[in-house]
């Protein structure tokens, strides 16, 4: 396995998939390296939350942002449509197939969120602004460079999901809390009647 470090960069630049070489400053970089940052987010979502649907999907989203990534990373529209598995409709689809399940739960938004329930909740939250950071530095690209649509159709609504799952988590938990209120309110009642 080759050395972490190829001392490549240490001038400033970074290669992209197809050899060209930028600067680590440019919104390619910007923007590939923000997603990288959102997965890994995501990975600390996954190591707090017990629900299997959150941990199941977080893993989904998880592998398909390599692909994001990868084709961010791509120096031309060639490169990148030479790239195996590519975002395509189906990931949207599957994104807003998220958003809708965890809406039937949940119900629709009709006040803001307080970042904060439960660590799980939180790390979602945070991966979700990580997310619209992402999309902000694609629209800075696209300024320059075209992104397919579909990529960013896709980035957008990948904040809408984990938004979607963050809102999840925190009614999953407040529903915990409120059956351990219950169950010791019950307990407590039941040991006042037996006298003890």
């Amino acid at each position: 396995m080759a050395n972490l470090y190829t001392k490549t960069g240490d001038k400033g630049q970074t290669s992209l998939v197809g050899g060209s070489r930028v600067s680590k400053s440019s919104p390619r970089v910007e923007c590939y390296g923000t997603i990288d940052e959102a997965n890994s987010m995501l990975g600390l979502a996954y190591a707090q939350t017990e629900n299997e649907f959150i941990r199941t999907t977080v893993r989904k989203i998880q592998g398909r942002l390599f692909s994001v990534g990868a084709e961010l990373a791509s120096d031309s529209p060639e490169t990148a449509a030479a790239l195996k598995g590519n975002i395509s409709e189906e990931d949207v689809a599957f994104l807003e197939g998220v958003v809708d399940t965890c809406t039937e739960t949940t119900g629709k938004q009709t006040h803001f969120v307080i970042p904060g329930v439960d660590p799980a909740s939180a790390a979602l939250h945070v991966a979700r602004t990580i997310v619209r950071r992402a999309e902000r530095h694609m629209v800075a690209l696209a300024a320059e460079e075209p992104v397919r649509e579909v990529l960013a159709r896709d980035v957008n609504r990948l904040s809408d999901a984990i938004y979607a799952m963050a809102r999840l988590q925190e009614d999953l938990t407040a529903q915990a809390q409120m059956r351990e209120k219950v169950t010791g309110m019950v307990k407590q009642a039941l040991a006042q009647q037996s006298g003890g």
